[in-house]
């Protein structure tokens, strides 16, 4: 079976649980899943039962479907995400991603953790993703290029939508919620990156590091759907730091930034959806 039939029979599951159409997709990082559970009229499937769907197994992703209402606002969201160094190759951990563009959504917003290389930054800091450099050595689009999805050389010049990056900031103003903007270095994990290789990302222009979110970006522009992203800064990197890194730092720090997040996620999806179904905003602001 091809990628667009294993698309399309998780679509169909899905569909035939919800009525909604969504044309927002929220993807939520680590220990940041707990926006989920303010949709209305929510659809909450685990991703254990849609098919072909890969499984999460870190601690801080649940790793459910939601479909629902956000201020009315018809949202697919991913509770959860895998990583390549659960052993998932980058078309796999890219499914759930595409397949909210399969069930309509003409925008994704993705949220992460992750590691300051910016001095400045501390943690519980919110960066827009402005660009990011894909270090991982690898890419989600390797191998046979099926046409129905997107084409074989996608551009990533705007990977990261400018219109949903005004909106972003447009959100963050509303909410009270201040934000900052930067680079955002994907590496393959699962160690943490080492002094040195951390002062070779701030020499390329990387702001923030972590370990996910690229690949899906280049999926999700591959098939069209326009993309923003924020990291919620949830420690200082390697060399940068007093201590140890800690998974539960991650955690934990995330769960301190929830009420800021939320309602700066909370308006930015308002605001993105409004400009799909108001036409006019929207059209002109492709990237």
């Amino acid at each position: 079976m091809s990628l667009i039939s294993h698309l399309d029979e998780a679509a169909s599951v899905i569909r035939a649980k919800s009525p909604i159409t969504p044309v927002v997709g929220v993807v939520l990082g680590s220990g940041l899943g707990a926006w989920a559970e303010s949709l209305a009229e929510p659809v909450v499937l685990p991703y254990s039962e849609i098919p072909f769907m890969p499984v999460s197994t870190i601690v801080g992703h649940a790793g459910k479907l939601w479909i629902g209402l956000a201020n009315g606002v018809p949202v697919a969201c991913l509770q959860g995400r895998v990583h390549l160094y659960e052993g998932h190759a980058p078309e796999r951990a890219v499914f759930g991603a595409r397949l909210l563009a399969r069930l309509g959504c003409r925008a994704a917003l993705l949220t992460n953790a992750a590691g300051g290389t910016r001095p400045t930054f501390q943690p519980g800091d919110l960066m827009l993703i402005r660009d990011h450099l894909n270090l991982t050595g690898q890419n989600p689009l390797v191998g046979p290029n099926e046409a129905g999805l997107g084409p074989r050389f996608p551009d990533m010049t705007h990977a990261y939508d400018r219109r949903i990056a005004a909106l972003a900031r447009e959100a963050a103003s509303d909410s009270g919620v201040s934000i900052h903007e930067g680079i955002y270095a994907g590496l393959l994990g699962p160690s943490y990156e080492t002094p040195a290789e951390i002062t070779m990302l701030r020499t390329l222009g990387a702001d923030a590091v972590g370990m996910s979110t690229v690949h899906e970006v280049i999926a999700l522009r591959h098939m069209g759907v326009r993309c923003g992203a924020m990291s919620c800064i949830t420690n200082l990197a390697a060399g940068l730091s007093p201590r140890p890194l800690d998974h539960k730092e991650v955690e934990e720090t995330a769960r301190q930034s929830r009420e800021r997040f939320t309602s700066l996620l909370s308006t930015w999806v308002q605001k993105v959806g409004a400009a799909i179904t108001g036409g006019g905003s929207w059209r002109g602001g492709a990237a």
